[in-house]
């Protein structure tokens, strides 16, 4: 899967759990960027994340990532290339 799919599909849900249309991700993008992204929606978004893509992320991995361009890195790291 393309990098840009990843985003487009990771930022529809973040656009799901926060509730919010508006959303626009971009590899730079924080928690500070994003309204209402907060610790425990930090969770529900990982859960979503993990449960769309069928990857399982370790509390290492997540601590780590500084922007939602690590995030991507993650996930896409775990998806089998096609």
């Amino acid at each position: 899967m393309e990098r840009n799919q990843i985003l487009d599909q990771t930022t529809a849900i973040f656009k799901d759990i926060l509730d919010n249309e508006t959303i626009v991700l971009n590899d730079t993008t924080t928690a500070e960027d994003v309204e209402d992204w907060d610790s425990l929606n930090h969770i529900q978004l990982v859960v979503a994340i993990e449960k769309h893509f069928k990857i399982r992320f370790t509390s290492m991995e997540i601590q780590s990532w500084k922007n939602v361009g690590e995030m991507i890195d993650s996930i896409k790291s775990k998806l089998p290339e096609a």
